[in-house]
């Protein structure tokens, strides 16, 4: 279970990952993000994101049009 959730369904680019930005605040270093989105290019964005951040991209998957998104705080 994620440390924290945020849901940027019907958001699209850039607002998905700003907002993750955001909610990286308030979690831990060591904790997790969790995030849902439907824009299909959340994908490639949140890869780039966490390689140009230096947090970690721990899972990534799709399931009818929702991307979910599992990020660990370690930058």
């Amino acid at each position: 279970m994620a440390d924290a959730m945020l849901d940027a369904k019907g958001l699209n680019c850039p607002l998905p990952i700003l907002r993750a930005k955001k909610a990286l605040k308030d979690v831990p270093r060591g904790g997790t993000l969790q995030v849902m989105a439907t824009d299909p290019g959340s994908v490639a964005d949140f890869a780039a994101f966490c390689k140009t951040t230096g947090n970690e991209l721990v899972e990534s998957k799709a399931d009818s049009g929702v991307y979910t998104f599992l990020i660990k705080h370690t930058g």
